[in-house]
């Protein structure tokens, strides 16, 4: 009777054991075990590395790169381009049934349309209660990394700080005509500007101000931010905080403010479902939750793990949300496009 319940212990035991091994890429990405790392680490290095698809700027991404490889031996292999060279590559590729890339970068709203169609992974990182409420999604197949101000941008050369605009209302003052530069692909941010102000109000203002000043549109946020600070654009009216801290910092007449309301976009991260280097890919996940904030927060990228330090304790702002724009996105192309094109009387 003893040996009896003893191999039926040793049965249970066994089933149990092998019930805990996770074998299938939403296994691992469930597990949630005290040997989760260990048992990542393990498994990436049978993999020996990942593909990584990521708009960021490389020089951030290549300091995020270099000190993961550095920590864990394994090579990341990135290929750059912007939010909508990413997605049709990857539905292609999807399609074609070839599984290149294991773990993807970039805006908000272009990881919200790889979710729309399936192509991401829920992940229950342990990391994920150490991030701000902004940066968790509903569904968990994408999670916040940086949060992105739409900040304004000044030549400190040209313009003073006391002459700057104070609402959005002070850019229909005919002293700002020619000084204006737009980016062309916001239209994230002037979807969410328009539900704030008031849709019928925020049109008729900003047509406005189009009709008065016009606009210098420019493709690139980073390009955007370059002309301020060269002063070929005096002032700028979406460029991103953190490229303006860059390059105050090495001394170049740029800083920048905010009007209200205050957006911010929520870049982030997800692991591919077809990822062909599941464990590789769930281990660089959390070090973009965990050490690629420490880093980034170091060149003003604003992180979104709670522990970093934040600007954004310094003025209210609220988060766009990509979800809204996606079955639209089309139609407020159109508009932003029609408005930012204006041509001054």
């Amino acid at each position: 009777m003893k040996k009896i319940a003893l191999l039926l212990f040793t049965w249970l035991a066994m089933g149990s054991a092998g019930a805990q091994a996770p074998s299938t890429l939403a296994e691992l990405a469930a597990y949630q075990g005290p040997d989760r790392e260990q048992m990542l680490i393990d498994g990436a290095r049978k993999e020996g590395g990942l593909t990584l698809y990521t708009s960021q700027q490389l020089d951030d991404t290549n300091l995020v790169v270099e000190a993961f490889e550095k920590k864990y031996g394994l090579k990341v292999k990135v290929w750059r381009s912007g939010p909508d060279s990413i997605v049709p590559r990857i539905i292609n590729e999807i399609a074609s049934q070839r599984y290149a890339y294991d773990v993807v970068e970039t805006e908000g709203q272009a990881l919200e349309a790889l979710q729309t169609e399936g192509l991401l992974q829920a992940v229950k990182s342990p990391h994920l209660q150490e991030l701000v409420p902004q940066a968790l999604r509903p569904h968990g197949e994408w999670v916040g990394t940086r949060l992105l101000i739409f900040s304004q941008a000044y030549n400190t050369d040209l313009i003073k700080k006391e002459d700057l605009p104070k609402t959005y209302q002070d850019l229909a003052d005919p002293k700002w005509k020619g000084k204006l530069g737009i980016e062309t692909k916001d239209e994230e941010w002037f979807y969410s500007l328009m539900q704030k102000m008031g849709q019928e109000d925020g049109l008729a203002l900003f047509r406005k101000i189009g009709e008065t000043n016009g606009f210098s549109v420019r493709k690139g946020h980073t390009l955007l931010t370059n002309l301020v600070a060269s002063g070929e654009v005096p002032l700028a009216l979406t460029v991103y905080n953190a490229r303006v801290e860059q390059l105050k910092n090495k001394g170049a007449p740029i800083d920048w403010f905010v009007m209200q309301p205050t957006l911010a976009q929520v870049n982030g991260t997800g692991v591919s479902r077809h990822a062909p280097n599941p464990h590789a890919a769930l281990l660089f996940m959390d070090f973009l939750l965990t050490e690629s904030q420490r880093i980034l927060s170091k060149r003003d990228v604003i992180a979104t793990n709670k522990n970093c330090p934040s600007p954004l304790s310094d003025f209210p702002f609220e988060t766009t949300d990509p979800a809204k724009l996606i079955g639209q996105g089309d139609k407020w192309v159109r508009i932003y496009q029609d408005v930012i094109n204006t041509q001054p009387r």
